[in-house]
């Protein structure tokens, strides 16, 4: 059994001693780095970062050398890398050797919660991939300055980069294909066509794609979600201001009422979306934060305040869905997680 014990995983984590700003949640400047200017990963992708950070001009702006973003190894139609970033690795047992009755062996890895973080699938939703950009930040400067960083976090800032970066940004990708419409969900053909000749009155905007899985978009994260295994999938929309979730509710816990000033407002499932072939088809916890504002970015506490609000969410996710599978008699390598209050 390698659960960790929801009172041991809180305790683990203290709230930092600061000031009265970030007691109430806002984001406090980490510790300066020995370096003068923090350098790039090797093998980073600065320039497509920085791309990303320039369309995104008119929010405050973030360090893309600290950030560090690597190519996936796989690109949008036209051409452009999707970025990832990772944070929070693995933990070893720290036992040095078996003692009898040890709940693992020497060594054994402890896996951590895996959050899978994407923004930016609509590339006209500008907002999306400024707050997954500033979250990030946020992660980046924790682990330089030494501080735990709750759970095991893939990082995709934008999804679809070249409705990101088009003039003016669209919803769809190059092909013109709305990548929430198009992964590959049971019946996709002829539901997926149906409800966008029917429901949607064949808008372009929400075109579904002539075949399921048809963009390398869509494809890289099918491919990215059976790589990570994610726990939870955190989709990062906009404008209609609410929460929504997909997926399964371990021993009654139900998705989150509240994030900062979004509440739960659960909108049904979709043919192709991501929400649909993740959470109901994959059982895959998907919560989709949908922003009041496209263009228009929260500030920063309330960026601080919905991000407390989600990872204290995704730490009673993971310990009770934990529970939920000892108590059905199988065991579970994931750590219950924790989650400190600071942003």
């Amino acid at each position: 059994m390698l659960v960790a014990c929801a009172a041991q995983a809180q305790s683990a984590v203290q709230p930092p001693a600061a000031s009265a700003a970030a007691a109430a949640g806002t984001p406090t400047a980490a510790p300066a780095p020995a370096q003068s200017a923090p350098r790039p990963a090797s093998g980073s992708d600065l320039a497509a970062c920085q791309a990303l950070v320039q369309r995104l001009s008119a929010f405050k702006p973030v360090d893309c050398a600290r950030l560090a973003f690597l190519p996936s190894g796989h690109q949008s139609v036209r051409g452009r890398p999707i970025l990832v970033r990772e944070f929070g690795a693995p933990v070893a047992s720290p036992r040095p050797s078996a003692a009898p009755g040890a709940d693992r062996p020497p060594g054994a890895v402890l896996r951590r919660p895996r959050v899978l973080l994407v923004g930016g699938i609509h590339g006209d939703e500008l907002t999306s991939t400024a707050t997954v950009l500033r979250w990030a930040e946020w992660l980046a400067r924790d682990a330089a300055a030494g501080q735990p960083v709750p759970f095991h976090w893939r990082v995709v800032p934008a999804m679809n980069p070249d409705g990101l970066l088009a003039r003016p940004a669209t919803r769809v990708n190059a092909n013109g294909v709305d990548l929430n419409r198009n992964f590959p969900t049971p019946g996709w053909e002829p539901k997926a066509r149906k409800w966008w000749e029917g429901t949607a009155r064949k808008d372009p905007r929400r075109f579904p794609g002539r075949t399921a899985a048809s963009e390398p978009e869509t494809r890289w994260l099918l491919a990215e979600m059976e790589r990570f295994a994610p726990d939870v999938i955190i989709s990062v929309h906009a404008p209609f201001g609410l929460l929504d979730y997909d997926g399964p509710k371990p021993q009654n816990l139900s998705p989150p009422r509240q994030l900062g000033r979004l509440y739960l407002d659960q909108l049904g499932v979709y043919p192709g979306s991501l929400g649909n072939y993740g959470g109901v088809h994959r059982g895959v916890a998907v919560l989709t934060i949908e922003l009041p504002h496209a263009l228009e970015l929260p500030n920063d506490l309330e960026l601080a305040r919905m991000w407390t609000d989600l990872r204290r969410w995704i730490a009673e996710y993971m310990q009770r869905s934990a529970a939920a599978q000892l108590a059905a008699g199988g065991g579970s390598g994931v750590d219950g997680g924790s989650a400190s209050p600071r942003p």
